[in-house]
């Protein structure tokens, strides 16, 4: 194995460095985007009506079936 010169390490190290900066760099902005709630939420609006509309309908039909509970002490 050859020996490197502080030189070439001391480069070797900066261009790591650089490329760690930018991967932080990338994936900072990869994070930032997936939890804009906002953004999300426009992004896919059609799936959360479709969502909401099965839920409402899942909870309606359960609370049709369910009779009322009656109190204690009635």
């Amino acid at each position: 194995m050859a020996q490197r010169t502080s030189d070439e390490i001391r480069s070797s190290i900066e261009t790591n460095r650089n490329e760690l900066a930018l991967s932080v760099a990338s994936l900072r902005g990869e994070v930032q985007r997936m939890t804009d709630v906002r953004a999300q939420i426009e992004r896919h609006s059609s799936e959360i009506a479709m969502g909401v509309a099965a839920m409402g309908l899942l909870l309606g039909t359960r609370m049709l079936k369910t009779p009322p509970r009656r109190r204690r002490g009635a």
